[in-house]
């Protein structure tokens, strides 16, 4: 899972975009300006950005730029209608890391996203061992315990599965929420509660300790075995 920004002014494609990138069990947010693009990355964390070129307010180059300048290290994929060289240029100098010409098949986009989200980093394993019980398998979105299936809701799934791509690292409710949960929402920090509570009645054993670990003050953390 990978929280995306996509901005693009075609509702159309960016709906469609979204769609596919959702079933793919990606949390996608969708801004249809350029000025709100550079705010939302000023102010909010994403795994990649799916940036079109023409946009009303800012373009997507200057965009690009902008976020480089203020040292944004995010993956970005430009993808527009302008296909010549010098467009392509011009993207790729402005720190695009890749560039999608429209109209293209979702297929492509899907393959050109996977890539650049292992670039990032973000998809270094997809099967994480918790403990010597349970395995989550974030390709079939599927958690086993004890060989038997564990059935999560979308939400409770992602907060496990990003915990377990940073096990031992502890993330306070608000980093939660901004990695998590959609940015700009109504959510607090009774919601993160709420599903870490969800998550050990669902996965903890009897006599053993939680998998995800409250330290007092700070916040939440998951402790899991490399993948082998």
């Amino acid at each position: 899972m990978a929280k995306i920004l996509l901005v693009e002014d075609e509702v159309d494609l960016a709906r469609l975009i979204q769609n596919w990138l959702t079933r793919e069990h990606h949390l996608v947010e969708i801004v249809n300006d350029g000025n709100l693009a550079i705010n939302q990355l000023k102010t909010y964390n994403y795994d990649l950005v799916l940036l079109d070129i023409m946009l009303p307010g800012m373009s997507g180059v200057d965009v690009c730029k902008e976020f480089r300048q203020a040292r944004g290290n995010t993956p970005i994929l430009i993808i527009t209608a302008r296909s010549s060289l010098e467009d392509k240029e011009q993207g790729f100098t402005a720190g695009a890391d890749d560039y999608l010409t429209k109209p293209f098949h979702l297929k492509e986009l899907d393959f050109r996203v996977k890539a650049l989200l292992r670039r990032g980093n973000v998809t270094r394993s997809n099967i994480f061992n918790i403990g010597d019980e349970i395995m989550v398998d974030a390709d079939e979105h599927q958690v086993m315990k004890n060989g038997e299936e564990v059935h999560l809701l979308p939400k409770e799934f992602r907060l496990l599965e990003f915990l377990a791509r940073h096990p031992n690292r502890v993330f306070s409710s608000e980093e939660l929420l901004e990695n998590v949960w959609e940015s700009d929402s109504s959510y607090h920090n009774d919601t993160v509660r709420g599903h870490i509570t969800r998550l050990r009645k669902k996965l903890d054993s009897p006599g053993k300790p939680s998998i995800i670990s409250t330290v007092y003050g700070v916040g939440y953390k998951l402790h899991i075995e490399d993948s082998k």
